[in-house]
């Protein structure tokens, strides 16, 4: 029986940024403790989104042709937005190693990447349980 490496990843990526997303919303309400954890989430989902990006390429030959390979198409596109928005907000927050308070551009990434995080993860979905990928 084959257990494919990618869908073991995704799971922290997910978790991380998701995180990280509503810790730095909640800064705007509790403050500094808040938002200092979502340097960390967004730093550990971006490393591990790079495994999952990998493993997901290693098992891409094994996608059937036709509607299975757009949606793979579609998903890869939308999860490589949603890694590029959250790599520019960790970026952004950092600075000479010392983390930085969101703000206005700082939460447009997060809500970006967060949009773009949901609609690659309800495709990789299809993937699995429409057209039965990984199986």
């Amino acid at each position: 029986m084959r257990h494919p490496l990618h869908p073991a990843l995704v799971h922290f990526p997910i978790a991380c940024w998701s995180l990280a997303v509503v810790s730095d919303f909640a800064s705007l309400w509790v403050g500094e403790s808040a938002w200092r954890w979502s340097g960390g989430l967004l730093a550990v989902g971006c490393v591990v989104a790079l495994a999952a990006m990998l493993a997901g390429l290693m098992e891409f030959s094994r996608i059937p042709e036709g509607p299975a390979m757009r949606d793979a198409y579609l998903h890869m596109t939308a999860m490589l937005v949603a890694f590029s928005f959250f790599a520019a907000r960790l970026l952004l927050r950092v600075d000479h190693l010392q983390p930085q308070p969101p703000d206005a551009l700082s939460l447009l990434l997060d809500v970006g990447g967060f949009l773009a995080l949901l609609i690659g993860g309800w495709l990789g979905s299809r993937l699995v349980y429409g057209h039965g990928v990984g199986r």
